[in-house]
């Protein structure tokens, strides 16, 4: 499993920023080729639109409600992130607001 290093900030010190954190969960969720293929198929987007709407919060919210929708990969980013499955979900929340 790989850790995505965060700002520096320690575990519980997090930014409550739902933006960067579905930043941060995209960049985990791009560095295994099968979940990225997953995440475009599942999503409707393709890799072109995904870059060029990544500042939108309906596509930072579609990232993490393809993490939410599947446990595993909600608990393996989490974890990855340093951060817990509920701040996933509440930035989700947030950012579908």
């Amino acid at each position: 499993m790989k850790t995505i290093p965060d700002s520096g900030q320690s575990p519980g010190h997090h930014s409550g920023d739902p933006e960067t954190l579905a930043l941060s969960a995209l960049g985990w969720v791009l560095t295994d080729e099968d979940r990225s293929a997953r995440l475009l198929a599942l999503t409707g987007l393709d890799s072109e639109t995904l870059r060029d709407h990544l500042t939108e919060q309906t596509t930072l919210a579609a990232v993490l409600e393809f993490l939410i929708n599947h446990e595993p990969d909600l608990l393996l980013a989490a974890d990855a992130l340093g951060r817990t499955p509920q701040e996933l979900v509440e930035a989700h929340r947030r950012l579908a607001a």
